[in-house]
């Protein structure tokens, strides 16, 4: 990746290339698109036409029905008092009636095809307006892809590398994002899901024994107790990796003693922090990435620096902040970082520092050398909210 370059009027073809490519798709999704609308406009008026007939047809076979039980009726009384009625009108009933069954059974028959048929004019119809909406969001998103690429690009030679860092830093903080997953999944594996397990255990042992042995129930909640205490103080510190609370309760001095001092208890190191000014109305915004960067730092010094001694200064001004980080480390080369920086798989702690610091419009220095510590010196401006 870090060799790669791009032939910048190949580029250009290739954009070109991709737009008429796009203004052709976009035709033929038009034609598409009014296409369907036409199907649609189409099958409504068809519809329509058969709900009309499906109604015409019902009353008319509710009119046959009534006319075929008069004619029933009207055939029991030939057929129990047929001495009363000559042959020829005994003929005409039974006629009649047989006509008016065979015309009901047309009817119905009609009715049935005409109810099948607006059901696939619905369906069809349903298929229809689905292909209008996916035409028109694909007409819509197209739009939006020849917005990007006939803007201008004049300075895509300038932005070129900047772009392919930032390519190299999404996909390092796709890594990272998995990893940190990972990080928290085996955290909680290992701490909060077994305890679980252990807790689920002892409530089956108490379950056994509350009834039998009283007094070592008593032992078992006991142990059941501090399992409890043991899980949920687990939970609170992934919780706290994750985002601490107090950032948003106590705020930004607060959180960082707390961390500085739970770094300190963990690792046995000397961690000094230092805080000069005050500013009380710290966006939140600038308050986290303050605290993401110390605890980036801090967290590549453990890793990496075999440092014996850290200190942090954290120092309010007028208009900014400035954060001093240094440690007696081991140091690298600041060259090797720099030519690491094309490689995915490169270190990915203080370049996302360097991000989270130029997002805020501030700046980002670093000073180390081989066995002779690492300084990092940090000036994030005290915007307003909406400038950030």
């Amino acid at each position: 990746m870090a060799n790669y370059r791009v032939d910048l009027a190949n580029l250009d073809n290739v954009i070109k290339r991709t737009i008429e490519a796009i203004n052709s798709s976009k035709t033929e999704l038009y034609e598409i698109a009014e296409g369907a609308r036409d199907e649609c406009k189409r099958l409504e008026e068809e519809l329509e036409y058969i709900k009309k007939l499906i109604s015409e047809t019902i009353e008319s076979v509710e009119f046959l029905e009534e006319k075929l039980k008069e004619s029933k009726k009207h055939l029991m009384l030939v057929s129990k008092y047929y001495d009363r009625y000559s042959e020829e009108e005994i003929k005409r009933s039974y006629e009649s009636a047989d006509g008016l069954r065979v015309e009901l059974a047309i009817k119905r028959e009609q009715e049935q095809y005409y109810i099948k048929r607006r059901n696939e004019i619905e369906f069809r119809l349903k298929g229809a307006y689905r292909t209008v909406e996916k035409a028109d969001n694909l007409i819509s998103q197209l739009g939006v892809s020849l917005g990007y690429l006939t803007g201008d690009l004049k300075d895509v030679s300038i932005k070129l590398e900047d772009m392919q860092q930032r390519q190299l830093l999404g996909i390092r903080i796709i890594k990272a994002q998995e990893e940190e997953r990972q990080r928290v999944a085996r955290e909680i594996h290992d701490g909060p899901a077994q305890s679980m397990s252990n807790i689920v255990l002892k409530a089956e042992i108490c379950e056994r024994l509350v009834d039998s042995d009283s007094d070592k129930v008593k032992d078992e909640l006991k142990l059941l107790k501090a399992v409890v205490r043991d899980t949920l103080q687990d939970v609170r510190k992934i919780i706290y990796n994750l985002r601490p609370m107090s950032l948003d309760d106590l705020g930004l001095i607060p959180t960082l003693q707390r961390f500085v001092a739970s770094y300190r208890e963990e690792s046995q190191k000397q961690v000094i922090f230092k805080t000069r000014g005050n500013h009380n109305q710290l966006k939140p915004v600038v308050a986290l990435t303050v605290f993401r960067l110390v605890q980036e730092a801090v967290n590549n010094i453990k890793k990496h620096a075999n440092a014996q001694k850290v200190l942090i200064n954290l120092e309010f001004l007028k208009n900014e902040l400035k954060l001093r980080i240094t440690d007696d480390g081991i140091g690298f080369d600041i060259n090797t970082l720099k030519q690491n920086s094309g490689n995915i798989n490169g270190g990915f702690g203080l370049i996302s520092m360097r991000e989270r610091v130029e997002l805020l419009n501030g700046k980002f220095e670093i000073d180390s050398a081989v066995s002779k510590g690492t300084r990092l010196y940090i000036t994030v401006p005290l915007v307003p909210e909406e400038e950030v």
